[in-house]
């Protein structure tokens, strides 16, 4: 207090250090539970679905996939999910790398509903001037030849035939794509991704700004009310980000919903639904 008895507002350079620091603090905690309940309740579903758990164990054993265990383990919830709600339509994957995130699908979804695979099983095409430096670094490292791959391994992109050896990899998990109603489609999305008339479900890892806006544009169009969306890169690439936002930022809030976990998940509302975010 000043002699006068009024608060001083003088505020030194240092006055907010303390409460920011603790906000820091705060923030890592938080993050730290957030992911020991994610892995919590990974590890629940996997001792419950213990086929699932095969499959997405040699997936990780045979470094197929990029995305980690519970990444894999929500992927695998969001296609039971459309399933016990009862919400018609296809899965689509746009972005299959190797194809572990896909065989996983294959492997959970019922029989009869089809799984579309989209990506042009070869070399990432070329990012555009709406992605930021972070993407044009990236690309330049993999069109030099200088990147690795999962577990420092090839990287995915210089297989000289990537279809045939992601095709082969279904067969070999006992998932051959002409007996589990799969379809390999390679191609640019903007050539290729001509989505059925009802998805149910869509994973999409295709890193750059423009690949992410022809999947979002083609796709939410067809998304049935209760599907959803899987956005693999949203936190990890500028584009990605920055394609979402916009994509999103031009629809009614009201039409969709935001559920975070390990990735972005975008639920297209049901006529009369909440809309919220939260984290599960």
């Amino acid at each position: 207090m000043t002699p006068s008895g009024r608060l001083n507002h003088r505020v030194g350079p240092n006055r907010d250090a303390p409460v920011n620091r603790l906000s820091a603090v705060v923030r890592s905690l938080l993050r730290r539970l957030r992911s020991r309940v994610r892995t919590t309740r990974a590890s629940a579903w996997l001792r419950s679905h213990p086929s699932a758990a095969s499959i997405i164990d040699r997936v990780l054993a045979e470094q197929l996939t990029y995305l980690e265990r519970e990444a894999l383990v929500d992927l695998a919830r969001a296609a039971q999910r459309v399933r016990d709600k009862g919400i018609e339509g296809a899965i689509v994957e746009a972005g299959c790398a190797l194809g572990g995130s896909a065989i996983v699908l294959a492997a959970v979804k019922e029989p009869r509903r089809e799984l579309l695979v989209y990506d042009v099983f070869g070399l990432i095409p070329p990012p555009s001037d709406r992605d930021d430096a972070d993407v044009h670094a990236r690309y330049e490292e993999i069109t030099a030849g200088r990147a690795t791959g999962i577990g420092g391994a090839r990287y995915y992109g210089y297989n000289d035939d990537l279809y045939t050896r992601v095709r082969t990899t279904f067969d070999d998990f006992g998932l051959p794509p002409g007996d589990c109603n799969t379809r390999l489609i390679p191609g640019l999305f903007e050539d290729t991704l001509k989505p059925p008339s009802s998805v149910a479900l869509a994973h999409i890892d295709c890193d750059w700004h423009d690949s992410v806006m022809v999947c979002m544009e083609r796709l939410w169009p067809v998304m049935q009310p209760g599907g959803i969306i899987v956005l693999d890169d949203y936190h990890a690439w500028s584009g990605c980000r920055r394609a979402v936002d916009s994509f999103l930022g031009s629809l009614n809030r009201s039409e969709f919903r935001i559920v975070k976990r390990t990735r972005l998940h975008i639920v297209k509302v049901r006529s009369g639904a909440r809309q919220v975010s939260r984290i599960e």
